[in-house]
């Protein structure tokens, strides 16, 4: 029964949650943190977006359970193992979509809409989207979008366009390096495992990779001293976190090719110290700029 349990819990990748933190960005950004209101709002906002991406988690193991069994890593994940039987993996999907709409239906008719859209994006995404070269890492990316505006939405403040073209970018970075990290790890036998990797290169990754670094940066340095931006803050200082967010896309560049951690971003940050202290000392930086402002 326990290992049954912890099973399930393995199939629910509760270490992918993490992602749902693009939620509270609103809320920092807007300078609400001091609401407790708005903090129980986005709370609840990022449990509706674990419940429905573990959810999606659960459905796309079970129709990729054949091909997974053949893959070096995935093979381990409960449903492509057969520690989650496929009848109780469809189950609590339907449970935690359940539990998704309630949350959104008590966060209000535009959160509900918002979360909907991501639950029939990642769905739609699992069926059909996933198969279609470069599209399958753009809808992730609009993946992390939603969870922005979802945030915003829930805490009912207005999210700059500039922020929105930030999240984006560096969802593409993420997904293109773990589609580099699974080019890597899987060699010619890619598309054997995935259709859609036999239409990746890794010359063709690394320049995508390249072109979406350079635009995240440019966005970033750009919403840093955009006049809404400097508005909200009260000064342009926040430009001062630049260099500490060209760090860590450097870092994240360097464990990809270096110590291949692309393949699981949450992982690679959970892990790589260097990168973990980055991200702490961007949040105290911007929370000081943002304060003082």
């Amino acid at each position: 029964m326990k290992r049954r349990t912890l099973a399930v819990i393995q199939s629910l990748r509760p270490e992918q949650w993490l992602k749902n933190g693009f939620v509270f960005v609103p809320l920092v950004f807007a300078r609400s943190v001091t609401s407790l209101h708005a903090w129980e709002r986005a709370v609840l906002a990022a449990a509706a977006f674990c419940a429905l991406a573990s959810a999606t988690y659960l459905v796309n193991d079970v129709r990729d359970r054949e091909a997974d069994r053949q893959h070096p890593l995935k093979r381990e994940r409960p449903v492509a193992s057969g520690a989650v039987p496929v009848g109780a993996a469809l189950g609590i999907a339907t449970i935690l979509v359940g539990v998704g709409a309630v949350i959104s239906w008590v966060l209000g008719p535009r959160f509900l809409m918002v979360s909907g859209l991501y639950l029939g994006l990642t769905l739609l995404y699992s069926a059909v989207l996933k198969e279609l070269v470069f599209v399958d890492v753009l809808v992730v990316a609009m993946g992390f979008v939603l969870r922005v505006v979802g945030g915003a939405v829930a805490v009912s403040v207005p999210v700059s366009h500039w922020l929105l073209l930030c999240a984006f970018l560096l969802a593409l970075y993420l997904a293109l390096g773990k589609r580099r990290a699974e080019l890597v790890l899987l060699g010619a036998e890619a598309g054997d495992h995935r259709a859609v990797l036999g239409h990746y290169t890794l010359p063709m990754v690394d320049q995508a990779i390249s072109v979406v670094l350079g635009a995240t940066v440019v966005a970033y340095s750009l919403y840093t001293v955009a006049p809404d931006t400097v508005a909200k803050v009260g000064s342009a200082n926040l430009m001062a976190t630049v260099p500490i967010v060209l760090y860590g896309l450097f870092r994240y560049l360097y464990l990809l090719h270096r110590h291949e951690l692309g393949g699981s971003p949450t992982r690679a940050l959970l892990s790589d110290r260097p990168l973990l202290v980055c991200v702490g000392v961007w949040l105290v930086t911007a929370a000081l700029v943002i304060g003082l402002g």
